[in-house]
């Protein structure tokens, strides 16, 4: 890179409900051999106002332009968090990505449910879990079950009323979009997850995986990572 070259674009990571940053940790190491500088946040998962207070602690951190990616119910807190100047591209894994006024919950309900959701277990104390047995048969039936073990195990719990918050504005709709389609999810609709692709005007690949895509099928998460990063550069 010569002194008048722009800055390469580092990536921040946004990881889903029931998990923390570490669901990344296969993708962080794919992207550090490409050269890329990678940060992963570490959300509460408590509310959408909290966990994009997380995430733009770590934009906040970074110097120069970010490509922010999320999983899941990280793509609701994506979208949000988004809007920050310092974000030039958006990258949805097997994610939600509401418009304005949209929760995650009501891009759930516009599908039928998928089986995955049948594992989710209300406390009674203001948190909703996900069954072990749902990790293993819905949530990441392509991973050994051991690991699928181990995801239900290290869970955070989600807080109740998570999915019934709202964006306000949505950064998709003014930021070039790339798309991870997992075609065997069995915890976000793969119906919703195409509906996605054409609606953000997004990128989209499409991978033979579980909703665990950025375990089971690292390489082609960071691929398409890279490739948000590079059309940056190259812009």
């Amino acid at each position: 890179m010569t002194p008048s070259s722009p800055k390469q674009a580092t990536v921040v990571l946004v990881h889903g409900a029931w998990a923390d940053a570490s669901s990344w940790r296969r993708v962080i190491a794919l992207l550090q051999r490409q050269g890329l500088d990678v940060i992963a946040v570490q959300n509460p998962t408590t509310s959408l106002a909290d966990d994009v207070a997380a995430t733009r602690v770590v934009l906040d951190h970074v110097d120069g332009p970010v490509v922010l990616a999320g999983h899941s119910w990280g793509g609701t807190v994506i979208t949000e968090a988004g809007n920050d100047p310092r974000v030039k591209a958006l990258v949805y894994v097997a994610a939600f990505a509401p418009d304005t006024g949209q929760s995650t919950g009501d891009q759930v309900a516009a599908h039928p449910p998928p089986p995955g959701l049948s594992g989710v277990r209300d406390d009674g104390k203001g948190h909703l879990w996900m069954a072990t047995e749902s990790w293993i048969a819905n949530v990441a039936q392509d991973l050994p079950e051991a690991e699928a073990r181990i995801l239900g195990a290290t869970q955070a719990p989600l807080g109740l009323a998570t999915f019934g918050d709202t964006v306000t504005r949505p950064a998709w709709a003014d930021r070039p979009c790339w798309y991870v389609v997992s075609t065997e999810d069995r915890a976000v609709s793969v119906a919703l997850q195409r509906d996605l692709v054409v609606q953000l005007k997004a990128r989209g690949t499409e991978v033979q995986a579980s909703h665990m895509s950025l375990l089971s099928r690292p390489a082609e998460v960071a691929t398409v990572i890279g490739a948000a990063v590079a059309e940056l550069g190259a812009g």
